[in-house]
């Protein structure tokens, strides 16, 4: 919609005049040796000098674990209460990743697909997204292998990448971003076409993913499933971080005549994922359930919401215990006569 260039200092006034209005903003911080979001009240709060945070912002649409309904019963009668969706905060996540921004385009397919998700749909609404360009990447990375970039603003409202003059290049990308703009920056001048990837991250392309999805379309059967799965514990690490993940079970969590109907984060990659009342799992080994996690991020999105269902943020090889590396096997099945 229009760029915009900024001091530094007039950043950060930005920052504490949204804090001042008590909105809830949510951005990296440092914990230890690592970094992960956090509500903050201080631009001095929010992490430098990092990567990438640990977890992913998918909670903030989509949480570890969320009340449904609750009921009470008395007697034959029962009363349901639905969660309150307007109870759900604006929220703004300050500084994440193009990688994350663009993993809302997925998740929105996945709860939209046939069923219209309104939790999820209250909160996506509700969020407004600052993203950062890259200036840095690490081995994991890949970004660029599936039609993103360290300077990607699919899914931002607005994209900010700092200038090496203590100064920065402010993207104003939607309505609700040109909205916060116009309300809390004061001082800036109109930018001129920038060529920002002089600042950005060099992201090798490592594969072609769309190469990857024609040969997938005849790997159903393919020994490769069992050879890169050797490794694989199913501990479900790779599904907890990533940013499209979105596999869930609904559990009840009952106490006498009173309980709540509650949805938690669950995995494909897990043994029980598929186990019917019967005994029969479909996917009865860990080989079935990579080929399923691969399919359906790469073929079975892509033909049903017109999604890839990873942006390249690297999480899961980073997670995994085994050192199980998901860029290394997309190269493979890229390759693969």
């Amino acid at each position: 919609m229009e760029n915009l260039h900024i001091s530094k200092s007039s950043l950060q006034e930005w920052f504490h005049q949204m804090v001042k209005k008590e909105m809830h903003i949510f951005a990296p911080v440092h914990s230890g040796d690592k970094v992960d979001f956090k509500r903050v009240t201080s631009y001095d709060e929010v992490a430098t000098d990092y990567v990438q945070t640990t977890q992913s912002a998918k909670r903030f649409a989509f949480p570890k674990t969320e009340v449904l309904f609750s009921y009470q019963k008395d007697g034959k009668e029962a009363t349901l209460q639905e969660a309150d969706i307007h109870a759900i905060p604006e929220t703004i996540l300050w500084k994440i990743r193009p990688c994350d921004a663009a993993g809302f385009a997925p998740l929105s397919g996945i709860f939209n697909w046939d069923y219209k998700d309104k939790l999820y749909n209250a909160r996506r609404e509700k969020m407004t997204l600052i993203s950062f360009s890259c200036a840095q990447c690490d081995e994991s990375c890949f970004c660029t292998s599936v039609h993103g970039g360290p300077g990607n603003t699919a899914g931002s409202d607005i994209q900010i990448t700092e200038l090496p003059d203590q100064s920065a290049l402010v993207e104003v990308l939607t309505a609700k971003g040109k909205a916060l703009v116009k309300f809390f920056v004061k001082e800036y001048t109109p930018a001129e076409e920038i060529d920002k990837e002089q600042y950005l991250a060099s992201v090798p392309t490592r594969f072609n993913v769309d190469n990857v999805r024609e040969k997938l379309a005849g790997a159903f059967d393919s020994p490769v499933w069992k050879q890169q799965s050797e490794r694989c514990l199913g501990c479900g690490a790779c599904a907890y971080v990533c940013p499209t993940c979105a596999c869930f079970d609904i559990q009840e969590d009952a106490k006498g005549s009173s309980g709540h109907c509650v949805r938690c984060w669950d995995s494909c990659g897990f043994s029980l994922f598929t186990l019917h009342t019967s005994g029969h799992n479909p996917r009865p080994t860990q080989s079935t359930r990579w080929r399923q996690r691969i399919l359906h991020k790469f073929s079975y999105m892509p033909e049903r919401i017109q999604e890839t269902g990873c942006t390249g943020c690297g999480r899961c090889s980073r997670a995994c215990p085994v050192d199980m590396n998901i860029l290394e096997h997309l190269i493979s099945i890229s390759s693969h006569e």
